[in-house]
């Protein structure tokens, strides 16, 4: 029961990454406050996490908008108390391209969304953060620091590369409230998005989905892919009290596919 008590607040609660970062939290001992765009997806997730409504709390929130990253934040103290950690999860990474066709109004958004909206929903928390200290976990990407030949998602990873330089210096100056901030790095991840692709390239090409989950499979060390679960798994103890000597640091989940 890593997470014993603790409230921990995760943004981006869908059908992926962000609902299984909820259900650990409550799987490990603690309440976990949902915050995404969508009302109904976060309605939906919180039933099926905590069909009794006791460790769960949700509210509608875009993390462009400063007040509603306040509002979350306020949710968390009203119901549960207290803030102990934060975990962002909320990303726009639909934006597909590189640099020579890039439409940089459109990155301006994703920067404004994975940069900026997770230093809105951070500053927000830390007043709640501050009371006991407690733990910021971002997730970035693999892409940030070794870009995939198969997609390309410049943006994507340009402002997730931003956001792990901003890890480095929130660390050192949240350090003396003992509020940590470390950053997870899925690579490919076995869940919603990478069933998808999976299937659609399958499609594409006339070949088995098996066919194409094993290229991916081929430059891990491992066997397999790993999935939500081993990403959240890793969230979980970074937010929890095993890692209190540890901030400032980017831990690949990628089944040894990248290896730094």
């Amino acid at each position: 029961m890593l997470l014993a008590g603790k409230s921990v607040i995760v943004s981006g609660v869908g059908a992926g990454l962000g609902h299984q970062v909820a259900a650990t939290v409550v799987r490990d001992g603690g309440n976990a406050v949902l915050g995404a765009r969508t009302a109904a997806n976060l309605a939906k997730s919180a039933a099926e996490i905590d069909p009794e409504g006791r460790h769960t709390a949700h509210l509608a929130t875009d993390i462009t908008d400063e007040a509603q990253c306040e509002a979350l934040a306020a949710l968390a103290l009203e119901r549960f108390g207290r803030i102990d950690a934060v975990v962002h999860v909320a990303a726009w990474d639909s934006c597909f391209g590189g640099i020579e066709d890039a439409d940089f109004a459109t990155w301006q958004s994703v920067v404004d969304v994975n940069l900026l909206g997770t230093l809105r929903m951070t500053r927000a928390c830390l007043p709640g953060l501050k009371e006991r200290g407690g733990s910021v976990v971002v997730i970035g990407t693999q892409s940030s620091v070794a870009a995939p030949s198969q997609v390309r998602q410049a943006a994507y990873a340009a402002s997730k590369g931003a956001l792990t330089s901003a890890m480095y210096s929130m660390a050192r100056e949240f350090g003396p409230y003992r509020i940590r901030v470390n950053t997870v790095l899925p690579g490919w991840m076995w869940g919603p998005p990478v069933q998808a692709y999976v299937r659609f390239t399958a499609h594409t090409e006339g070949v088995p989905e098996a066919e194409v989950l094993g290229r991916l499979g081929e430059r891990m060390a491992l066997p397999d892919l790993a999935t939500d679960g081993d990403v959240a798994d890793a969230v979980a103890f970074l937010a929890s009290d095993r890692a209190r000597a540890i901030t400032g640091q980017s831990l690949l989940v990628n089944a040894g596919e990248l290896m730094r």
